[in-house]
């Protein structure tokens, strides 16, 4: 093997995306070769210490260069599989946080032991992806889901969301928000429809603004591998130097077979075990014809760029 290959195949891969849009599914999938650890949202505010040892304090957070010094440091060490057990002893709480100390502490232990490649999945990385490819040279998957897909996810769920977490970040909203701030500070805390389709069109708005800049960015949209698991997958490794073995491929079979379940449980948030062309249609069902013109609303001049007028339907 070549040094060029070699350094290709330990280049980090950041899976990114919306929440709810398929990012567990896909980090875990592209780690499904022997070659690589799957590392889970060291950017969500209830990340384990031990994983990633930088508080975090919003969902979404953005990094830049200007405050960058704060998380820097703390990413070349998760890069470097440096796991912090001591701070994760100091935190433990439960059995539950026991068992994933374990887990964690074996995923660092053989991606230091045995030159694994990371594979970082972190939907709340999203904005900051610019800065993941530049400051750590991570390639960049970003997943997206059609506007009726996610918000009916939220809505299943009950899962509102705080804009208060972009608000209260001046530099983002320097950089990007600045436009959408009174919508923002109007929105209903009780209102998950409108939630739900003002961040997923303010996720894409973004998503879609790094294709000219950052063109090596791979955007797959969830519902293309959920119709061709096997073939999506298959080019997606390829386009990452990863190699597509019959492993991986039974894998993938097994998370998207039509003996999965046509949809989660509630308390099974981040299972990969569906039967990923049943889901497909699932908004439909869940969402109102009022919802679904509503969403397309909110939505309207980015959704545009990653979905067409028969996709609505």
């Amino acid at each position: 093997m070549s040094s060029t290959t070699l350094a290709n195949d330990l280049t980090p891969i950041l899976v990114t995306g919306s929440h709810r849009s398929g990012t567990t599914w896909v980090g875990k999938m592209l780690a499904a070769d022997a070659d690589s650890a799957y590392i889970s949202e060291p950017l969500n505010v209830l990340h384990r210490p031990g994983v990633y040892r930088v508080p975090v304090k919003y969902w979404y957070t953005y990094i830049s260069a200007e405050n960058e010094a704060e998380y820097l440091p703390a990413f070349h060490e998760l890069l470097d599989f440096q796991y912090h057990l001591l701070l994760e002893i100091k935190s433990l709480r439960s059995i539950k946080d026991f068992l994933r100390m374990g887990r964690d502490f074996r995923i660092f232990f053989n991606g230091s032991m045995h030159g694994q490649r990371a594979v970082i999945k972190d939907p709340f990385a999203v904005f900051s992806a610019s800065w993941f490819a530049q400051k750590l040279n991570c390639q960049v998957v970003i997943t997206a889901r059609h506007p009726g897909g996610f918000v009916s996810s939220l809505k299943r769920l009950g899962w509102n969301f705080d804009f208060n977490n972009f608000l209260s970040q001046p530099l983002f909203m320097r950089d990007h928000l600045e436009a959408d701030r009174a919508a923002m500070e109007s929105m209903d805390k009780n209102d998950i429809i409108g939630q739900a389709a003002l961040l997923w069109k303010i996720i894409y708005r973004f998503v879609h603004s790094t294709r000219s800049g950052f063109p090596q960015f791979k955007i797959v949209r969830h519902e293309d591998l959920s119709l061709d698991p096997i073939g999506g997958y298959q080019a997606l490794y390829k386009s990452l130097g990863l190699g597509f073995t019959e492993r991986v491929k039974d894998i993938i079979q097994n998370s998207s077979s039509s003996e999965n379940p046509a949809k989660l449980a509630k308390n099974k948030t981040h299972s990969v075990k569906l039967d990923s062309r049943a889901n497909l249609d699932n908004w439909k069902k869940i969402l109102s014809a009022e919802e679904i013109t509503r969403v397309r609303k909110i939505t309207e001049g980015v959704s545009e760029s990653f979905y067409s007028e028969e996709e609505w339907k």
